[in-house]
């Protein structure tokens, strides 16, 4: 499941992502457009920078950036980055994996071979996807809009 901060911090990468070339954002613009705690994002932010997703900058001029174009940067990773592997169970994990200790044998596991289903599933529509295609990509309401326009043609 997604977590919270998986969420908020996948908002504040899009954020980043729809902001001019050589511009910056302040961590509270950012809290204050998405709706979340300014200290609960200094953390998130402070996580993806040490993971060399953003750049921060003190002072006058200063905020946050993307440390690279959208369009290089894939959703699993911001999600790995800050919730870690994306398989539901350790031992369908590729980047942590571990052995589950109640288990006799991994090859015949049923529960083992769903989740890696899930994995793979989950790691196929997320690490296909890139900020700068969920950036530009039309809202609900957008989506809508242009449905009942080409309906009145």
């Amino acid at each position: 499941m997604l977590t919270m901060k998986g969420k908020y911090g996948l908002k504040a990468m899009l954020h980043l992502a729809t902001i001019a070339e050589g511009q910056r954002a302040l961590s509270e613009e950012i809290a204050r457009a998405h709706n979340i705690s300014k200290k609960f994002l200094d953390t998130i932010l402070g996580e993806l920078r040490v993971a060399g997703m953003v750049h921060a900058r003190k002072g006058r001029g200063g905020g946050y950036a993307l440390s690279r174009s959208a369009a290089d940067i894939r959703v699993g990773h911001v999600l790995r980055v800050l919730d870690g592997p994306l398989a539901p169970i350790p031992c369908a994990s590729r980047t942590a994996y571990r052995r589950c200790d109640d288990c006799r044998d991994e090859t015949t596991c049923s529960v083992r071979r769903v989740m890696l289903e899930v994995r793979n599933a989950i790691s196929a529509v997320l690490d296909e996807k890139t900020l700068a295609e969920l950036a530009h990509a039309p809202d609900a309401l957008e989506v809508a809009e242009m449905r009942e326009l080409a309906s009145t043609i």
